[in-house]
């Protein structure tokens, strides 16, 4: 079982920058998944990065490729936690929308949602001038 919380949603302009950060905590936290979703109002939820904990590997949507970038800070190797974070640069107001921190119990970084269990709460990014 595994614990999302985000934070660093926030308003910014176009063009601007923004760091998301999802802190993971829970059991096998090594053979995991993490996922960045995305939702913006009136639109089906989205992958946006994932990234396996203990590999590293990653996956990006093709209408980020170039702007975000996924990474992760592990913080030991007892699963006692760990930070993932989603660097999102030359935001445009087509990434609007609620980011989602999500985790699959498997090292698979498709976005077909299949066995993603465990969802944060959200954390909203609103670019606009």
């Amino acid at each position: 079982q595994l614990t999302l919380v985000e934070s660093g949603g926030g308003l910014v302009q176009p063009g601007e920058s923004l760091r998301l950060s999802c802190a993971v905590s829970g059991y096998p936290l090594d053979s995991s998944a993490i996922f960045w979703f995305r939702q913006a109002p009136g639109k089906e939820r989205e992958g946006v990065s994932c990234i396996t904990v203990s590999g590293g590997s990653t996956n990006y949507a093709e209408f980020v490729k170039g702007r975000f970038t996924i990474t992760r800070d592990n913080a030991g190797r007892d699963n006692a936690g760990n930070t993932v974070y989603l660097q999102m640069n030359n935001l445009g107001p087509a990434d609007t929308a609620v980011y989602y921190c999500a985790g699959r119990l498997r090292p698979e970084c498709d976005f077909s949602r299949r066995g993603v269990d465990y969802w944060g709460i959200g954390t909203l990014v609103n670019v606009s001038l």
